[in-house]
């Protein structure tokens, strides 16, 4: 949902340009798979546009190619740093340190709750999107 929420922040701010925005898993489960059909009804409830996507695993070159890594959990962060030997330029953050919390964001995946989800999502994007804004982008 994170990838879908922030393109449509950023379209709407007009900086579609500025921006390249993908998703990727820190695990292999859903390797291949569409996003879980809750999330699309979700997505499509609040008016956020989605396109199909077959999922993929974070991979060593991605630490070059994108300026920030963004984790919603402790455990993706784990990941994340194991993948990106410890992260040494500071590139990997929990989404929700962008609203002042150290909160994960809330995993419907196990708890069902795609609204707390959407919405600890796209309070940390808005604040992500709006600091990035204030930084000059």
């Amino acid at each position: 949902m994170a990838e879908f929420i922030m393109k449509n922040l950023v379209r709407k701010g007009g900086k579609e340009k500025d921006f390249l925005i993908e998703s990727a898993a820190t695990s292999t489960e859903e390797i291949g798979n569409d996003m879980y059909p809750p999330a699309k009804a979700k997505l499509r409830s609040e008016g956020i546009p989605f396109e199909r996507r077959a999922a993929r695993q974070i991979r060593p070159a991605d630490y070059d190619r994108y300026d920030l890594l963004i984790g919603m959990d402790r455990e993706n962060i784990y990941y994340m740093n194991r993948c990106w030997n410890n992260d040494p330029q500071g590139k990997v953050h929990k989404l929700l340190e962008y609203t002042g919390s150290d909160r994960e964001v809330s995993d419907p995946w196990y708890s069902g709750d795609f609204d707390s989800a959407y919405e600890d999502i796209s309070r940390g994007c808005s604040s992500l999107f709006s600091l990035l804004l204030k930084d000059g982008l």
